[in-house]
């Protein structure tokens, strides 16, 4: 399972071989994989400090992971052409996600310990937010690009009521620059060419005889021209309306039409340029966030540890993996039953009332006797 429970009982005896047993039954009845989760000695400050930063890593817990899912959601958009490949570039520090998470090591050349907490935390919250940021600013540019690239091929499928002609047609296909002649489009049914040959030329007054040419199909008509004189081309249209063949609206423009042919290809080589570089930024800068995010989830560990606790520090923090996600309300129970002392009236009201936690995803009201902390890597699937 591609999810983590990060917990902490203090680190007395006591509580030492509490952690004996709960590695003994989760290992025998194969509930979970178990290790320890090495956190630093941070300067704890006071008490008021903690409370408050208890607030604030919360909402910068949430913060990470929601940026996180954006930009592994922005991997999935940019690689859509590859996407079997989309995990390859999800990773922290060169290596899988889950590969970090149960060999986490605090970065002390990013972070170092021995600030104060406030500044660690603030390092956190700006690092990420700058991330952010430029995750904005990198992706909204991208995805306009896309959008018009993706407007321009639209243009290009669909039938021929709806799609652009400039690729279709020629100049050959036109009488241009006369004051007199006009060369129309008209889309006749497949089952109606027959009769669109046998009657075009007596629509109306003033059609140039044998001047059509089928030019282009579909799955259900065709696009064949006409040429005529100017002044019936209303009556033309009306006419042929009649005869259920559609005059499509279309005035050929050389400038226009190469224009818009110069347009999709400069869209498709600014997509193609900023393709390498926008991933490259996602790649390294997830990993980033990402390892940000554990931090986050270490840090929280140990102020709740302390608070819950008390001084001076003295606490052990595992991270248990669930083997099956039939096993995770059995590995609950042992939990609460292992550490039901550090809050017995807690823990009974856990173990009495014997609630179900669908998903674990865990609402305020939610209370156990041990420090936990959930850490669910599907999201990012």
């Amino acid at each position: 399972m591609s999810e983590f429970w990060l917990i902490s009982a203090p680190g007395d005896k006591e509580n030492l071989q509490a952690l004996e047993r709960m590695n003994s039954v989760t290992s025998k009845s194969n509930l979970s994989h178990n290790t320890k989760f090495a956190i630093p000695d941070f300067k704890v400050g006071t008490l008021d400090t903690l409370v408050g930063l208890s607030d604030e890593l919360g909402k910068l817990d949430t913060f990470a992971e929601s940026l996180i899912k954006r930009m592994a959601q922005s991997v999935v958009e940019v690689m859509e052409d590859s996407k079997g490949k989309v995990h390859e570039n999800l990773l922290a520090n060169g290596v899988d996600l889950t590969s970090f998470v149960t060999h986490f090591e605090w970065d002390m050349a990013k972070y170092p310990a021995k600030q104060p907490l406030v500044s660690v935390v603030d390092t956190l919250a700006k690092q990420l937010a700058q991330i952010e940021t430029d995750l904005k600013s990198r992706t909204a540019a991208y995805s306009i690009l896309k959008a018009n690239l993706e407007n321009l091929e639209k243009k290009s499928t669909g039938n021929l009521f709806t799609r652009t002609l400039s690729d279709i047609v020629s100049k050959e296909d036109f009488v241009l620059d006369s004051e007199y002649l006009i060369t129309l489009l008209v889309i006749v049914p497949k089952s109606s060419y027959a009769q669109w040959q046998k009657t075009y030329e007596s629509l109306s007054d003033m059609v140039v005889p044998r001047s059509t040419k089928l030019i282009a199909e579909d799955n259900e008509a065709g696009l064949f021209t006409v040429t005529l004189f100017r002044k019936v081309t209303e009556d033309f249209k009306v006419k042929a309306k009649e005869s259920k063949f559609i005059v499509r609206e279309f005035y050929y423009d050389e400038k226009e039409i190469r224009r818009e042919r110069e347009e999709m290809t400069r869209l498709l080589s600014d997509k193609k340029q900023q393709y390498g570089p926008l991933l490259r930024w996602l790649k390294v800068n997830f990993s980033e966030a990402f390892i940000a995010w554990i931090h986050i989830k270490a840090l929280r560990v140990f102020v709740e540890s302390v608070l819950r606790y008390g001084l001076p520090v003295n606490f052990q923090a595992v991270l248990l993996q669930p083997q099956k996600k039939s096993a995770t309300k059995r590995l609950r129970e042992v939990l609460n039953s292992v550490f039901r002392h550090l809050d017995e009236v807690a823990a009974a009201s856990i173990l009495d009332a014997s609630v179900e936690i669908p998903g674990l995803q865990l609402s305020n009201q939610d209370y156990f006797p041990y420090v936990y902390f959930h850490i669910d890597l599907s999201l990012l699937d």
